[in-house]
């Protein structure tokens, strides 16, 4: 049998002998692909979801503030974009006082030919591009606080803005139960010290911080906090197919819009086994999602509910291991530890083995 994983650029292809007890591939019931997603974005500018028409909202602004996922997330940001500025710039706002903020969390800038990659050549130069820069103490703004008295602090290009538009995708998220939405905000373009309250163990380790679920994940009510202290005013979002073609588009309102989107890509991506198996094989959905080791991460955990415990995940990684702390790296990394070195590898096949924790 011959299966091909979404892996890297090029994918990858396994061939399996007839293995007993083989329950088979599991694969998303996906949504069709939009014929004319550029023509349903602007139609969903123009009759979003529980607000006003983005052009309404826009006009008498002095200026706006458009957030975009990084280089790590497969957002179409050239089908996105065009429309969206184009309402904008109708409603009165210059081209001048439109700023492009790119969400990059904890993550590297992205520049030169990687910008122009991410939003195209003609935004890249004729519109105000922003890198997000977690650790720059002088370009945050304290909004409020989160938990127990944790600071929330927030990109000040955001939080000055007159008019604040949150663009991304939705998919499922390992913390966040779906990504989209309020995550542009955090981990987006928050500040390293609230993302460090994010990303503790006594907030990762909750039992509601997965996969597949907001109801009581303190993750997203944490993201949904900080979203109403910095504010929002719109959002567009939308769903992929594995193609990483649109399926959806979900424009309006930043929390029913949102949820109305989770709600359609839950139809198509969540599935349910008759019991938990012995041993599953994964990828982190090809690129860019598996850009480094920290990313690639996210497909163990997507498997882990489908895996008994003490089971095994096998996760085949395209470029070895390395050091996620090596900024000039994260897109062409190094390695730094032979794979052969590592426990639970295996040489021949090219896996690592992870055994699901029992505790």
């Amino acid at each position: 049998m011959k299966v091909r994983l979404k892996y890297g650029m090029e994918g990858l292809d396994l061939e399996f002998p007839p293995t007993p007890n083989f329950k088979g591939v599991l694969y998303p019931e996906e949504a069709k692909p939009l014929a004319d997603p550029a023509g349903v974005i602007q139609r969903a500018l123009r009759e979003p979801l529980a607000s006003r028409p983005l052009r309404e909202l826009a006009a008498g602004k002095k200026d706006a503030v458009i957030v975009i996922s990084d280089i790590t997330r497969p957002v179409p940001n050239t089908v996105i974009l065009p429309p969206l500025i184009a309402e904008l710039e109708s409603s009165g706002i210059r081209s001048e006082n439109i700023t492009i903020l790119i969400a990059t969390g904890m993550h590297r800038p992205n520049e030169g030919a990687e910008l122009e990659r991410l939003v195209g050549r003609d935004i890249a130069t004729r519109y105000r591009v922003v890198n997000h820069y977690s650790r720059n103490d002088e370009d945050m703004e304290l909004v409020g606080q989160i938990g127990d008295g944790v600071p929330a602090y927030v990109n000040r290009n955001y939080v000055d803005a007159d008019l604040k538009i949150l663009t991304g995708f939705i998919e499922p998220h390992m913390w966040a139960g779906f990504s989209g939405g309020r995550k542009s905000i955090l981990p987006g373009i928050s500040s390293i010290r609230t993302l460090e309250f994010m990303h503790s163990p006594e907030m990762v380790a909750h039992p509601r911080t997965r996969y597949g679920i907001l109801e009581g994940n303190p993750f997203h009510v944490a993201a949904l906090a900080i979203m109403e202290k910095a504010g929002a005013d719109f959002i567009v979002n939308v769903t992929l197919d594995t193609a990483k073609r649109i399926s959806g588009v979900f424009a309006g309102h930043p929390v029913e819009a949102h949820r109305a989107g989770v709600a359609f890509l839950a139809r198509h991506c969540v599935r349910t086994l008759d019991e938990p198996l012995d041993f599953v094989i994964t990828t982190n959905a090809g690129s860019p999602l598996d850009c480094n080791l920290y990313q690639t991460s996210k497909g163990l955990s997507g498997v882990s509910g489908a895996t008994r415990e003490g089971g095994v995940r096998a996760r085949h990684y395209p470029r070895g291991i390395h050091r996620q702390a090596d900024e000039e790296g994260i897109l062409h990394p190094r390695p730094v530890v032979r794979p052969g070195d590592l426990p639970g590898h295996d040489e021949k096949r090219g896996l690592d083995l992870y055994p699901r924790d029992r505790s």
